[in-house]
């Protein structure tokens, strides 16, 4: 597979990914974009000039985000609606509002997530993570498929996270039912599942110019970390016990870069069902690395992702 080119890299930012970029006249829809990754992402695609939806459960926050934005714009391109991933109702009710107002969604960007969180069941009664990460979302892409086939040339983006390497989806017990729950091996499942998602949904919209993607934005800190203790960060190295972040960490700037290339550059044009970071295409291992870079195998499988599909649809029917 021949690598795609990019002048870009670990330290990028969003803004500077769009900095020959006019995205005039394009609809961005972001999940989760009123804090952290996500908020840098709708920073950098509205000053692009794209029109930018923010999606997400604290619609008072993405309303003061939305407001924020559009005050440095010389006009407002950014604007704010309620959905709640780990609630179907609300999920459908969002895709049917936004494609009655947003009729063409050119960026559909599967940002938002929860992390490590207690075992706990979405309102549908799926496993936290993976009925927030995964199966709201693939629910919201489903109910936007005509807005994405009207853009003519739409980019679905999924962000993954190195999360996956702690565990496949493990198709004969993906609620829990039957094994011990563990918070990051859940995690782990519904990163592969955000990145199976890309590499399915290329397989079956290409012929329609649909092109999606499965992003790891980097080591960030942001409010995902929140379902973790001060002694755990500190115990993983991400910060030192005077608070000090980790150098190998990005700030959300940076962290936002790779979401932002997926979705606009132009080289990535025909690549899509890669797994990107650091703004690059990532390498594909069958063992992981020390380094934690790459994409394991069974996450870009596509037995594996056509099999999730069909799991998904049936868990949504």
């Amino acid at each position: 597979m021949n690598q795609t080119e990019s002048p870009f890299g670990y330290r990028t930012t969003a803004q500077e990914v769009v900095a020959t970029i006019d995205l005039t006249d394009r609809c961005a829809l972001v999940t989760g974009g009123y804090s952290g990754v996500g908020l840098e992402t709708v920073k950098a695609l509205a000053h692009a000039g794209a029109e930018v939806i923010i999606a997400g459960r604290n619609l008072e926050a993405a309303m003061q985000a939305a407001e924020t934005i559009n005050e440095a714009l010389t006009k407002p391109l950014v604007s704010a609606y309620s959905l709640d991933l780990a609630d179907l109702n609300s999920v459908n009710s969002f895709a049917g509002h936004c494609a009655d107002l947003h009729p063409k969604v050119d960026m559909l960007i599967a940002n938002a997530a929860v992390m490590a969180c207690p075992f706990g069941h979405t309102k549908d009664g799926f496993e936290q993570q993976f009925g927030t990460n995964h199966l709201g979302h693939f629910a919201l892409i489903e109910g936007l498929l005509p807005a994405l086939r009207k853009a003519q040339g739409a980019r679905i983006v999924c962000l993954s996270s190195t999360g996956h390497f702690r565990s496949p989806v493990m198709f004969d017990d993906i609620q829990f039912e039957n094994r011990d729950y563990d918070p990051w091996a859940g995690y782990g499942q519904s990163k592969t599942a955000n990145s199976l998602t890309a590499v399915g949904l290329q397989a079956e919209l290409a012929d329609d110019g649909i092109e999606a993607f499965a992003v790891h934005p980097g080591g960030i800190m942001t409010n995902l970390q929140r379902h973790m203790s001060t002694e755990e960060i500190v115990q993983r190295g991400w910060v030192d016990e005077a608070g000090n972040i980790n150098e190998r960490f990005k700030t959300t700037e940076q962290g936002a870069s790779t979401t932002v290339w997926a979705a606009t550059a132009p080289e990535l044009a025909g690549r899509g069902g890669r797994y990107l970071e650091d703004c690059g295409e990532a390498v594909v291992r069958a063992e992981p690395a020390a380094d934690f870079t790459g994409v394991m195998q069974y996450a870009v499988d596509p037995a594996n992702a056509e099999q999730l599909l069909s799991v998904s649809r049936s868990l949504l029917a």
